[in-house]
């Protein structure tokens, strides 16, 4: 008889352990890590016991992510009032970088707007000309893109510091038009990585579209 036999049968006759109870309590298996043998009512708490230390440790996981997701949104929603704030452009790009720096530990921000006159107090470097093609790229992105650096075209965006950056995440400004690109980069060549969520990355794009074309 082959032993899916014997679990079939015991699947269709569960009155079986009932039936023969005296019989299950005499049978030994080995232990699960080794070592004696032990009956196999024991050898059922073990199991029972490693299950419910793994939904532990996943309750715990879940617990986590719970706050790391409540630390996140709790940074997106004070650039959001920062934003809110802002008297002006400057000062909406000034806590645009404060805020990635400070809450995000962000230490590298490019920001490049384009489509629009930009008023008076605009950084050179987010007012100055974007190639053609950078900003097709940006247009036909539609979501927030993380990766390496090697090889981006936009790395040259960071100036001096792009030779350290080894990851950046670009994140289009606009919905229905692409009116900038927000790039972020970092020396940690996993800290924007290809199959990292984006979901807080897209809405810290809305934000910075939303106040900084109110503004322009």
């Amino acid at each position: 008889m082959r032993s899916e036999d014997v679990a079939q049968y015991l699947q269709e006759h569960p009155e079986f352990f009932e039936e023969q109870a005296e019989l299950m309590s005499g049978i030994y298996v080995p232990h699960p890590h080794g070592g004696r043998a032990i009956p196999i009512a024991e050898r059922q708490i073990v199991a029972l016991r490693e299950k419910n230390k793994m939904l532990e440790e996943k309750l715990r996981e879940l617990v986590r992510f719970g706050e790391d997701n409540d630390a996140i949104g709790e940074k997106v929603h004070r650039l959001s009032l920062a934003l809110l704030g802002a008297k002006d452009f400057a000062t909406g790009v000034q806590s645009l970088y404060f805020h990635l720096r400070e809450d995000f530990a962000v230490p590298h921000v490019a920001l490049r707007v384009w489509g629009r006159p930009l008023p008076a107090g605009a950084d050179a470097a987010e007012a100055a000309p974007v190639a053609d093609e950078l900003r097709h790229r940006a247009e036909s992105m539609g979501a927030p893109q993380c990766g390496p650096a090697a090889g981006s075209p936009f790395l040259a965006w960071f100036g001096e510091a792009q030779e350290h950056i080894r990851s950046v995440a670009l994140i289009p400004l606009g919905e229905t038009r692409t009116l900038g690109l927000l790039a972020l980069g970092s020396e940690d060549p996993q800290r924007f990585f290809p199959e990292m969520g984006t979901l807080y990355l897209r809405r810290i794009g809305e934000l910075a579209a939303g106040a900084l074309s109110a503004r322009t």
